[in-house]
């Protein structure tokens, strides 16, 4: 029998999930959401205000990890190993109107791709000034106090540079005497961008490409779409992958979203198609990132360098060099990869579930909850107004949500740092005694 695997903080949670709206009427009726990592941030249904701070208490420092935004398709092949599909047919004679029509867009759209792989798109920007914004209004305590400290961190990749300029740009234009420092470096590298290490790379094999490959098989309908497309079905049978050229054409078409264009190829794919390949992504990825029992659970610690820094960059702020390190924000840019994972180690909300059965994956944990465009993290840290001594507790925001974290709390969405500190840095050791 297939289990599903519940840590004690995400019951009620996972309760509440299943009362709310399938993944299926969700697509239905923001088909975007289908796009799983190419979901544009701002596409996203609308956020709800944030609960006041508790009585007596003041925000006074933000930690913070947030992917790039959107940006064009990275690999070389991404966009013309479609059009040459559907060039090939058209050569032959085996296309249809409509797909006459699907090329005739590809064609005019690839050109503008030319060096420009794995861009920051002007909607990724916009992106990022609509976050820096909003956070300097969701915590005017910090953002807008004299002379606050920022310390801004990238990648050295250039779609996350330009992903923390705009937000910087937003910090500054809020408050002139904010002191920002940003930075860029190698050194950087193995916590803002280390999704994977030898143990990791080895433990993953686990998860077989063939079993990937059989769920996306098992789900995967291309019949109607390959009539819609070419006009000779034993053609396409006897030339081309159905397969893999509607999992090939539902990423051009869902990234299409990442660029100010009204270029629509979504459209081609019905509501069930839509769902069925966004279910296809939502289980590949749970596989290589999520708390899957598959991996043993162990693929979100690829993030336990972050968390790290995360917890010793708190504990400067909050320890008694306090004022020497001055910093009352960290913000640091990078990619899905570590964010996805790090929101599973963290356990915010129902991310760090543990599901055997990949048919009932999408009732607890769905991609879109997590990880569009401009995803981000933001723990945000409270102490008492008065004396500016007593119990720091800390709120986590997932892409600028509420979200429950794995201790408890009598005062949510407001958790007592020192217990969940511990409670990570717990975590943190049995994993690393059991990897020794």
């Amino acid at each position: 029998m297939k289990k599903v695997i519940l840590s004690f903080c995400t019951i009620v949670l996972c309760l509440t999930i299943q009362a709310q709206k399938t993944a299926r009427e969700e697509i239905a009726e923001n088909p975007f959401l289908c796009g799983s990592n190419y979901l544009d941030y701002d596409r996203y249904p609308a956020t709800k205000p944030l609960t006041p701070a508790p009585k007596g208490y003041e925000p006074f420092y933000l930690s913070h990890y947030g992917r790039h935004g959107s940006r064009w398709l990275i690999g070389k092949q991404d966009y013309s190993r479609v059009a040459d599909v559907l060039r090939k047919a058209e050569s032959q004679g085996k296309l249809t109107p409509t797909g006459c029509e699907v090329l005739e867009k590809l064609e005019i759209f690839i050109p503008c791709t030319i060096k420009r792989l794995g861009d920051l798109t002007t909607v990724g920007e916009r992106q990022h000034h609509g976050i820096g914004k909003r956070m300097t209004e969701h915590f005017p305590e910090i953002f807008k106090k004299k002379n606050v400290a920022i310390d801004a961190r990238s990648t050295v990749v250039p779609r996350c540079i330009l992903s923390m300029i705009a937000e910087c740009e937003e910090m500054m234009a809020a408050n002139p005497s904010a002191r920002i420092h940003n930075d860029v470096s190698e050194s950087l590298q193995y916590y803002l961008n280390q999704p994977w290490d030898d143990r990791l790379k080895e433990h993953s094999k686990r998860v077989k490409q063939e079993e990937k490959r059989a769920y996306q098989e098992r789900v995967t309908k291309p019949e109607r779409l390959m009539k819609l497309l070419f006009n000779d079905q034993q053609w396409v049978k006897d030339s081309i992958n159905a397969i893999d050229m509607t999992y090939n054409l539902f990423e051009v078409a869902a990234n299409m979203q990442s660029h100010d264009t009204d270029i629509d190829l979504l459209s081609l794919f019905t509501t069930d198609e839509l769902y069925a390949q966004w279910c296809v992504r939502n289980v590949g990825w749970y596989l290589n990132y999520g708390a899957a029992p598959q991996t043993g659970g162990i693929m979100p610690f690829s993030q336990r360098n972050l968390l790290k820094n995360i917890i010793e960059t708190t504990d400067t702020v909050l320890g008694a060099d306090a004022a020497k390190a001055n910093v009352q924000a960290t913000l640091r840019f990078g990619h899905e990869v570590c964010v996805m994972p790090l929101a599973c180690l963290l356990e915010l909300d129902s991310c760090g579930i543990s599901v055997e059965n990949p048919d009932s994956l999408d009732r607890y944990w769905r991609n879109y909850n997590i990880f569009p465009m401009a995803c981000n993290i933001q723990l945000v840290f409270y102490r008492p107004k008065k004396g500016k001594s007593g119990e720091v507790l800390v709120k986590a925001l997932l892409n600028e949500r509420e979200a429950t974290l794995p201790v408890k709390t009598d005062k949510w969405p407001y958790y007592p740092w020192k217990v969940l500190r511990q409670y990570y840095l717990d975590k943190l050791s049995e994993f690393e005694y059991v990897q020794k």
